[in-house]
């Protein structure tokens, strides 16, 4: 594909949550909500200063991002994984979260964890996730899920 994943710069963060946007506005479940509370979307710029964001480029241009942070336990959370619209199923969303299972693996992580949107599941389960329960986001519940690093 062509493609190169970096780390994330603070002068792209609104081009980021602006890509976070556009990808969330395509899932109905939350659309209504994410329209009506237009501040959750928000990437802390601490986040990308602490080099846990990442992007993926293709032809000069980015298509998507991902966000690893580490947990308490030791393990690592994929807290953000979006990709334009546009390129979905282009293979972007792996690269993304396989370069996060490598920072995470760094890290000494032998699990990763995500909190997973109903039209995400499919793509974790894809890619080696297993639903692991529930938790209470702030919009309604949604399935937690881990891969074995």
């Amino acid at each position: 594909m062509g493609e190169i994943v970096r780390q994330a710069r603070l002068h792209e963060r609104e081009a980021l949550e602006d890509l976070q946007l556009q990808a969330s506005l395509m899932g109905m479940e939350d659309r209504a909500a994410l329209l009506a509370n237009p501040d959750a979307i928000d990437l802390p710029t601490d986040q990308i200063a602490d080099g846990n964001v990442y992007v993926c480029e293709a032809d000069g241009a980015i298509v998507g991002f991902g966000v690893v942070l580490p947990r308490a336990d030791g393990q690592a959370e994929l807290d953000g994984l979006f990709v334009r619209p546009d390129v979905w199923g282009e293979g972007y969303g792996r690269v993304l979260l396989e370069h996060g299972a490598a920072m995470a693996r760094m890290w000494g992580a032998t699990q990763l964890h995500v909190v997973a949107n109903t039209q995400a599941m499919g793509f974790y389960r894809a890619c080696g996730f297993q639903a692991s329960g529930t938790v209470q986001t702030r919009f309604k519940p949604a399935t937690t899920m881990v891969k074995a690093l």
